[in-house]
């Protein structure tokens, strides 16, 4: 096991999900109960990293973190570096390769809260934030540990995105998916056999605990 690409990729994973956490709920609540018309227009590229392949939005992203773009130059003088082949890049591309994991369960749960209940504080005089923090927060809680999880599990197990984007920079970059690719392509299947099994068993506690959660949700609002 390469305990620095593990410790790398923890601490990716963690900054990407409580990044996406505080992103997500405001944009998930706005395309759960936003009325506009052109809502689908959000909701289709908030969805894009789904079926878009990994190495186009990669392509894409580093060509937006070089130095010749808009981007790139506010953030070379913002900080001195550049966002291509460093950690906050990775963040940065996460973040955007994740986003559906975080914002998609989180709408399903925000609009799984029952109506009524938001008609009656409305009906009370309650305003929008105050529904927002004392009602379909609270109640849609499963919603949002899923988002989270996901969203963790997600970029723990990326590949395509961090490689087109941070490269094969040991300490820097590289993650235990491109040290099992790094792996696989010395022949070295036992090392790379115990990390992806690690990885493997990971994903499975992950969303054995995602579903078992759900469950729970569903049979105490039977109750």
């Amino acid at each position: 096991m390469n305990w620095q690409a593990f410790a790398l990729t923890a601490k990716l994973a963690t900054l990407t999900s409580l990044i996406l956490v505080l992103m997500g709920v405001p944009a998930a609540l706005w395309l759960a109960f936003s009325r506009r018309g052109w809502k689908f227009l959000i909701e289709s590229l908030v969805g894009m990293p789904l079926i878009l392949p990994p190495t186009v939005l990669g392509f894409y992203l580093l060509v937006a973190f070089g130095s010749g773009t808009p981007l790139g130059r506010w953030y070379e003088r913002l900080t001195g570096g550049t966002l291509a082949f460093t950690f906050s890049g990775l963040v940065a591309a996460s973040v955007i390769y994740s986003l559906p994991f975080a914002v998609q369960p989180m709408v399903a749960g925000f609009r799984g809260v029952d109506e009524r209940l938001i008609a009656a504080a409305r009906t009370l005089g309650a305003g929008k934030w105050k529904i927002y923090l004392r009602i379909v927060l609270p109640l849609a809680w499963p919603g949002l540990l899923t988002g989270l999880v996901l969203s963790f599990a997600h970029t723990v197990g990326e590949f395509g995105v961090v490689l087109m984007v941070g490269g094969n920079i040991p300490g820097a970059t590289r993650t235990l998916s491109i040290d099992i690719y790094d792996q696989v392509q010395g022949l070295n299947y036992a090392a790379a056999n115990q990390t992806a099994l690690v990885l493997l068993l990971f994903s499975y506690v992950l969303l054995c605990i995602v579903y078992g959660v759900n469950r729970r949700s569903l049979l105490w609002s039977g109750r």
